[in-house]
């Protein structure tokens, strides 16, 4: 029989079991920090009725996404989370509690073109606050600071939230008489770093018929930076002339109010006007977080506000703040610029007991004691070489190797081995627990992400 050459497809990624780990250990830095602020896990099919999955759908989403059809049911892929959100919420209004604070950590799918860092299989991390009819600004205010936890608990230390909020900008192309073209001037403004602003100068005048005058009214606008305070006293001289401007500029003053008692350092956040993010989407605040040292990377957690998450489920208003880690895509670049740390334990088990005798009860018997104190524990009971276990042991980066022969049983001791030093101790069972839990929790030390 032919045999089938194994191949992974274009755009889906499938790490060995050390990057696995490290993949993993990033994971559980992000569940144990959304539990930290009232999380709740939720996971929704993967799979959905093509008619719900797309009732918001079209143009570039539509194309990209993974359709078929299995008997009379036409089925997609879902290809992000906050859809099959808005469907869970709606689905099951009358059995939630509000506000409903949701994480999800899962894979989406589309079916664009797979290039460097661009996946069609990838997961996303996704926070997300609903409310029932209203939902409180400090809701908006709050995110930053689990932006902040995050990639703090991660290790990265040189990264940057920067937030704005919609309704000045909606606001602000009000006054000008631009509120048909706001859409296309924000895509324009949105080039400003890549070509200039005498360049998104001429495509508003030229390519959107926006008058000069206010062209160089959009560009001295956007051109308001220095520290938040600065920015907002700037932003006042604007007030009384828009209520949206208003009303938005007062929310964002809230939201940089609650920052120091939420516990974000002033060096990590930044009111900053060409984020837009979401026109047809976010209506409030809206956050883009990026690394100051690798710009190149993009935003590597964005979100905002948005007023009714389940328009097209239900009549119910259901308003929400929400933010999402491209998280396979993160790991990928991180991995690429070699922050990820390389000393952090990735071995499948801590411990590796090679018996040395034909009975194996005490070896087993030290296993189980092993794991009943949260040991990661495995036995080797192969027959292989002794230098083959070793080696074993070596390759996995397992951390400590257990000897437990004839001598060891009877005289009620562990001959126990630390791979990375070398030393090796001849212990009582409780005194070697002991052992190895210290050295794991000084090995556990490091961050996931070099910062």
């Amino acid at each position: 029989m032919a045999k089938m050459t194994p191949r992974t497809l274009s755009g889906f990624m499938e790490l060995l079991p050390a990057p696995q780990q490290q993949m993993e250990r990033i994971m559980e830095v992000l569940r144990e920090t959304y539990s930290l602020y009232g999380f709740t896990p939720l996971d929704t099919p993967v799979i959905e009725a093509s008619d719900v999955l797309l009732a918001k759908a079209g143009g570039e989403t539509e194309k990209q996404i993974y359709r078929f059809t299995k008997g009379d049911s036409d089925l997609s892929l879902r290809f992000d989370l906050t859809v099959p959100l808005a469907k869970y919420v709606a689905l099951h209004y009358n059995e939630l509690s509000f506000p409903f604070r949701r994480y999800q950590i899962g894979k989406v799918y589309r079916g664009e073109r797979a290039q460097r860092g661009r996946f069609r299989e990838f997961y996303q991390a996704d926070i997300d606050i609903i409310g029932d009819g209203k939902l409180s600004i400090v809701n908006e205010a709050e995110i930053p600071a689990i932006i902040y936890k995050t990639f703090s608990t991660l290790g990265l230390k040189r990264f940057q939230i920067r937030v704005n909020n919609r309704k000045i900008l909606n606001g602000f192309y009000a006054m000008l008489g631009l509120t048909e073209k706001a859409g296309d001037v924000m895509r324009t403004v949105d080039k400003l770093d890549k070509i200039g602003p005498d360049k998104v100068k001429t495509i508003l005048v030229e390519d959107f018929a926006v008058a000069e005058d206010d062209a160089d009214q959009i560009l001295k606008f956007i051109a308001i930076t220095g520290g938040n305070e600065t920015v907002l006293k700037a932003l006042e001289g604007y007030r009384g002339k828009n209520e949206m401007f208003d009303e938005g500029l007062s929310e964002l003053n809230t939201v940089v109010k609650y920052l120091s008692a939420f516990g974000v350092p002033a060096e990590n956040f930044a009111v900053d006007l060409t984020i837009a993010r979401g026109l047809d989407y976010y209506t409030g605040t809206v956050y883009e977080t990026t690394l100051l040292d690798h710009p190149e990377i993009g935003s590597v957690c964005s979100g905002g506000r948005y007023d009714n998450l389940a328009e097209y489920y239900t009549d119910k208003p259901l308003p929400g703040a929400g933010i999402s880690i491209g998280l396979t895509r993160l790991f990928y670049v991180l991995g690429e610029q070699g922050m990820l740390n390389p000393d952090l334990p990735t071995a499948p088990a801590d411990v590796l007991i090679l018996p040395m005798t034909d009975d194996l009860s005490a070896a087993i018997e030290l296993a189980t004691r092993l794991r009943e104190n949260g040991i990661r524990t495995q036995l080797h009971c192969e027959e292989k070489k002794f230098k083959a276990k070793i080696s074993y042991a070596d390759k996995l980066k397992i951390p400590y190797v257990i000897f437990l022969g004839e001598d060891e049983i009877n005289a009620g001791i562990v001959a126990c081995k630390d791979m990375t030093t070398g030393e090796q101790t001849k212990l009582e069972p409780a005194a070697t627990v002991y052992r190895i839990k210290a050295g794991l929790a000084e090995r556990a030390k490091g961050s996931v992400i070099l910062g």
